[in-house]
């Protein structure tokens, strides 16, 4: 199967989304690439091309229905993988300052490529555990917004994301489905982290009927310094 560029650009444009013939280009590139690499190292279940636009390049761009990026000028991506949510948002959004946060180094070293071969300019890769770069200083309460599509519980994803944000900016986990009950049986947790102000966000992907949900988490108050706690346990024994 082929990259059909004008399956990504009605599904934007069906969005508002009016992207230049070399931003569409750019996302060709990293499609191609992903299938590559993804012959040799496991980045992503899905390969099929239609697929890949839908379920990582549109999803991940979905972000304008919590916020607007184009007032954000800090992101940080947890636990990005193979670059989702945040490469795509950043083809979309230039204004994005965008870290790529993720523990293994062979997938960093695959998006460092990325990065290159599409000369996208402020953006980077860390190479650590969540638990670890939520307490060092240089990342700790930095950014606008904190991101994730990463597979965990909403109390487990709040405590490694949380951290990174300012008080006044957000917190926002891409979901699928029905949410309340996680959220429910989080907000105890979320406001142990600074968290509250939860809004769900629920829509349908264009052009397809994959529901989807981002939880938008506002920090209100500074994330106390035992948080998160030592690599392993957000996840193990989430907050109750």
């Amino acid at each position: 199967m082929t990259f059909d560029i004008s399956n990504l650009r009605i599904a934007l444009e069906s969005m508002g989304f009016h992207l230049y013939d070399d931003e569409y280009d750019k996302f060709f590139t990293y499609c191609m690439m992903l299938l590559e690499k993804n012959k040799v190292m496991n980045l992503t279940a899905i390969t099929d091309i239609e697929e890949i636009i839908t379920k990582h390049f549109v999803d991940s761009v979905m972000l304008h229905k919590a916020i607007d990026p184009k007032t954000v000028n800090t992101a940080i991506d947890v636990g990005t993988g193979a670059g989702f949510p945040g490469i795509p948002l950043k083809i979309v959004y230039e204004n994005l300052n965008m870290i790529l946060l993720d523990s293994l180094s062979k997938r960093l070293e695959f998006l460092d490529d990325v990065i290159d071969e599409l000369h996208l300019s402020g953006i980077e890769t860390v190479h650590a555990r969540a638990e670890d770069a939520g307490q060092a200083e240089v990342l700790r309460e930095k950014f606008d917004i904190s991101l994730s599509r990463a597979v965990a519980n909403l109390s487990t994803l709040s405590e490694l994301c949380l951290p990174f944000v300012r008080v006044g900016g957000h917190f926002i986990a891409y979901k699928a489905g029905d949410v309340e009950k996680e959220v429910d049986e989080a907000r105890h947790a979320i406001e142990l982290l600074g968290g509250g102000n939860i809004e769900i966000i629920k829509f349908t992907l264009p052009k397809s009927d994959l529901e989807r949900t981002l939880v938008k988490i506002e920090k209100i108050n500074k994330t106390p310094s035992k948080y998160p706690r030592k690599a392993g346990r957000p996840s193990k024994e989430p907050l109750v």
